[in-house]
């Protein structure tokens, strides 16, 4: 068996992505992590977790041992306090761990910043924490990157909630210093080619796409993208503390978080060293292609995720507005049933035309009523076949956008909508009953989006938990055709 490869971070954003990439050529992956739980069916078979912290000197020993490439990719940016001192404690025992197990390399994501010029101290954190593993004596390949653009990277994120929810923005001076991007796929190609590239000593490879920008083009970039049009203002007056309290009211972000990530881009991060081109045969892609490929990606990840893993606990009418990922709002019930799971999913599949929606027809006649008003194509368009369906096949005001009979269907909305949205089903069980999963998904728009969700809302609470108790009546009696 070829050595191990230790991957830090493996449940974070950066690391989460890395180790599907290193499966997916099969190398041998360990994971360290806090809780080993978290890490469960992520891994391919043959890998491992091994429970532990970069704090700890002993679990470090015991998931260095056999390991031939260690990913150092965890820092310290949401401690309440501290972060300095922790992260460079880490890396410490780290370097240290690596050093006694006789590790060939190291390879490190930090961040950019003019080394000889001023830097927030979470960025003169970051390049601290590279020095300390450079002291270990192990061989260490850094990369410093400025922003990540990628669905559900921290950056990538605030743009979104800002471009998405304000029409009117107020902007701090900050939001002109220049950046320079790098798209998620690129920066792990790079993080990849690590492995693998020929170097002496221990290299700093500066790394970003073509594109020199700030923080106010990428969110206008952004809005284009999505076809939003935003006015923004800028002011000199609004200071980090009053900018990361704005954030945390606005966006996803946590305010302490907010604050470093403010005091990050306050200063300018581009490369300035370009050896990471002339080393790596990567061309990393622009502004317009990554934040393309982020929504695109979007939508894939939207359509894998199993939206209702983590509430499968609250039944079938749980009492909340919905949850998000990334812009997306989710609302996500289930129901279990004693039925087979070709049973109960039997009446998933007659769903919509003559045999109706289960639960509150009229409701939906009348939003097919108004979705022909809005010049949508209404609830007209029935279906092809009343047992049968296939990917792509109209049904009422939605298109069959993913089938797998006894299993899954998701269906894309075609009605008009301040957003996109899908309604998905997915049934699983056993001889001794099925779990059926229904979960509305709404990718809003601006403002109009957001404001469309919550008035619809009280409707889903009853029609959508009416719907699924008559999936369930229907499955449990299967004479039961409407």
């Amino acid at each position: 068996m070829k050595p191990w490869i230790l991957l830090t971070g493996a449940t974070g954003y950066i690391g989460g992505r890395l180790l599907g990439l290193l499966e997916a050529e099969g190398r041998p992956v360990r994971c360290l992590a806090r809780r080993p739980q978290s890490m469960q069916g992520r891994l391919a078979a043959g890998n491992e977790v091994v429970a532990g912290d970069v704090l700890d000197a002993d679990s470090l020993q015991r998931a260095m041992n056999g390991v031939d490439a260690a990913y150092y990719l965890v820092h310290s940016m949401g401690a309440a306090q501290g972060f300095e001192v922790t992260d460079r404690l880490a890396a410490e025992r780290f370097g240290a761990a690596a050093r006694t197990e006789r590790v060939r390399r190291i390879i490190y994501l930090g961040g950019l910043g003019n080394r000889l010029g001023q830097l927030s101290p979470h960025l003169r954190s970051r390049q601290e924490v590279g020095e300390i593993l450079r002291q270990s004596g192990v061989p260490v390949i850094e990369f410093r990157a400025s922003v990540v653009i990628g669905s559900g990277s921290l950056s990538f994120e605030m743009i979104r909630a800002l471009v998405e929810r304000l029409p009117v923005m107020i902007t701090p001076r900050w939001m002109t210093v220049r950046a320079q991007p790098i798209a998620i796929r690129d920066a792990l190609q790079y993080l990849r080619a690590g492995l693998d590239v020929s170097v002496s000593g221990n290299p700093i490879y500066e790394i970003g796409g073509p594109d020199r920008v700030s923080y106010g083009e990428l969110m206008r970039e952004y809005a284009r993208q999505r076809g939003l049009h935003r006015l923004m203002i800028s002011v000199p007056v609004l200071t980090p503390r009053l900018s990361s309290l704005w954030l945390g009211l606005v966006t996803p972000l946590y305010a302490r978080v907010g604050r470093k990530l403010i005091d990050s881009i306050r200063y300018t991060t581009v490369v300035q060293d370009d050896s990471a081109t002339r080393v790596f045969a990567i061309r990393p892609a622009g502004v317009h292609d990554a934040i393309a490929d982020a929504l695109r990606n979007e939508d894939r990840e939207c359509a894998e995720t199993r939206w209702s893993d983590a509430l499968s606990s609250v039944g079938p009418t749980p009492r909340w507005g919905g949850v998000r990922f990334g812009n997306r709002l989710v609302d996500s019930r289930t129901v279990r049933v004693a039925a087979l799971p070709s049973a109960a999913f039997a009446p998933i599949q007659r769903i919509g035309g003559t045999t109706g929606w289960y639960y509150g027809n009229w409701v939906w006649k009348l939003r097919g009523f108004i979705d022909l008003l809005m010049g949508g194509v209404g609830m007209r368009r029935g279906r092809r076949d009343s047992e049968q369906l296939h990917a792509g096949d109209t049904l009422d005001c939605w298109r069959v956008e993913e089938f797998e009979p006894g299993r899954t269907l998701r269906l894309a909305a075609e009605m008009k909508l301040p957003g996109r949205a899908w309604l998905e089903f997915e049934v699983t069980g056993d001889a001794g009953g099925s779990l059926i999963r229904q979960t509305a998904i709404f990718d809003p728009v601006g403002l109009a989006g957001l404001i469309y969700w919550y008035m619809v809302y009280p409707l889903h609470q009853l029609g959508f938990a009416g719907m699924l108790r008559g999936i369930a009546h229907a499955a449990e009696n299967p004479l039961r055709r409407k």
